[in-house]
């Protein structure tokens, strides 16, 4: 069994409350280092590629750089989800780290807070991060996501300030439609798009069956051990095993994962949070 991607919760503190993310009801962790290297050493047979996020923001934790080395060690790629406030903790040389394939930079974070500084003082250490990839580095990819797409445009007008912004820096006009996903603003630099979307919740509607990348394209790990099928069962609902009890192998060849896998390859959800998830709906095509 082979996942494009695992998702490791180094940590759930992220220090903003976006009206796109759910409250999350466990406390506030920090995934320990032994542990980590533990869970790392066990995920390079199932994955090239490890992504730190679930619900938090790596960026929190001034020792970034230690997870980052043992993702090196053990030769596997990493991906680092974060707000874009705390990049101005980190060194370039951080932030390039040799591990690191793509940073995704979730520019909407900043509309949905109330944040004390200024969209200009936001994006700042967010553009001299490209400017030095642009000047030093050629890897990693940088992404920065406008997932804030409605039918109703509600975000339109801060979408707008970015694009100004964004087009005075890299010097490319900026202008969203339905048929793009992307604006490449540099080489490996993206200004990516998509629509909110509704995280899964036992209070949901029923939404029924339906495929799920879930134990086929990734799995999840959360901070305190739990493995669960997918980066968006933050809560733990799913619970497959945990780490702190059980090898990873051990948790991805028992029945329930087998049965959970093999009906989502049949469009089948039976677990009732997947009956209540929305998302699955961007697979229908």
């Amino acid at each position: 069994m082979k996942f494009n991607r695992i998702y490791i919760e180094i940590t759930n503190i992220c220090g903003l409350q976006c009206s796109f993310c759910p409250t999350s009801t466990t406390n506030n962790k920090i995934m320990q280092l032994d542990f980590f290297e533990n869970i790392v050493s066990q995920a390079k047979k199932f994955t090239n590629e490890i992504v730190l996020h679930v619900m938090g923001d790596p960026l929190v934790l001034s020792n970034i750089v230690d997870y980052l080395d043992i993702i090196q060690k053990y030769d596997i790629k990493a991906m680092v989800t974060t707000s874009g406030f705390y990049m101005p903790r980190h060194t370039p040389e951080v932030l390039f780290h040799p591990s690191i394939k793509q940073i995704n930079i979730s520019l909407n974070s900043f509309n949905k807070n109330s944040p004390k500084i200024t969209l200009e003082e936001y994006l700042n250490p967010i553009l001299e991060l490209c400017g030095a990839k642009i000047e030093h580095f050629n890897e990693p990819f940088l992404n920065l996501r406008l997932w804030n797409i409605d039918a109703n445009k509600s975000e339109e007008d801060f979408n707008n300030q970015i694009f100004h912004k964004l087009s005075n820096y890299f010097g490319t006009k900026i202008k969203y439609t339905n048929e793009k996903k992307g604006v490449r603003l540099a080489s490996k630099i993206i200004l990516h798009f998509d629509s909110y979307f509704e995280w899964p919740s036992l209070s949901n509607q029923i939404y029924g069956d339906g495929y799920c990348g879930g134990l086929s394209s990734h799995i999840a790990i959360l901070n305190d051990g739990r493995v669960v099928p997918c980066c968006l069962d933050y809560e733990g609902v799913i619970e497959l095993g945990n780490l702190h009890y059980t090898k990873l192998e051990d948790i991805l060849i028992s029945d329930k994962v087998s049965k959970i896998r093999a009906n989502f390859m049949n469009k089948k959800a039976t677990e009732e949070l997947c009956q209540k998830c929305s998302y699955k709906s961007r697979f229908e095509n």
